[in-house]
């Protein structure tokens, strides 16, 4: 059975497992493939208003973020990210993130959530997202430059609680 809860500082190894390959690869997020297991896991588990891990028969499998969006009176839609370990995807993983995900947000006072920049040509994220009821709220032509395919396009993707 998957378990989802707060990291702790003991995931600190298990969420840098997961997070150093995606960031490497660089095909998915906006942010620099060559960051350092400290700075990625400041951005990661630090700084955001909650990490939190998903675990089946206590081993790590997939790790989210929530974080306000934007300062003041933006400060009330919160921006999350999520990375799911290679070896669980298609296993439910990322779907049972994110609707745990969307109920710790309104927990935390969210209300709204929204995705800056969902890299299209990541079609798992993007249907995964409108399954769970985000709308594409505006696309951002060439806005992503990717490893393979060179500039592609990125979308805002929001959703209200």
């Amino acid at each position: 059975m998957l378990e989802i809860r707060r990291a702790e500082p003991r995931d600190t190894d298990a969420v840098w497992r997961i997070i150093e390959p995606v960031l490497r690869r660089g095909d998915t997020y906006a942010l620099d493939p060559a960051l350092d297991r400290e700075a990625g896991l400041e951005l990661w588990m630090r700084r955001p208003a909650a990490c939190f891990v998903a675990e089946r028969g206590g081993v790590v499998q997939g790790t989210y973020y929530i974080k306000p969006n934007q300062a003041g009176p933006g400060a009330h839609v919160c921006n999350a990210g999520f990375m799911v370990d290679p070896q669980a995807r298609r296993g439910g993983t990322g779907r049972a993130m994110g609707r745990h995900a969307l109920e710790a947000a309104r927990g935390l006072g969210f209300h709204a959530m929204q995705f800056n920049m969902v890299v299209a040509s990541n079609r798992h994220a993007v249907a995964l997202w409108q399954d769970l009821g985000f709308s594409i709220v505006g696309t951002l032509p060439e806005a992503f430059r990717h490893p393979e395919h060179g500039l592609v396009d990125a979308h805002v993707m929001y959703r209200k609680l």
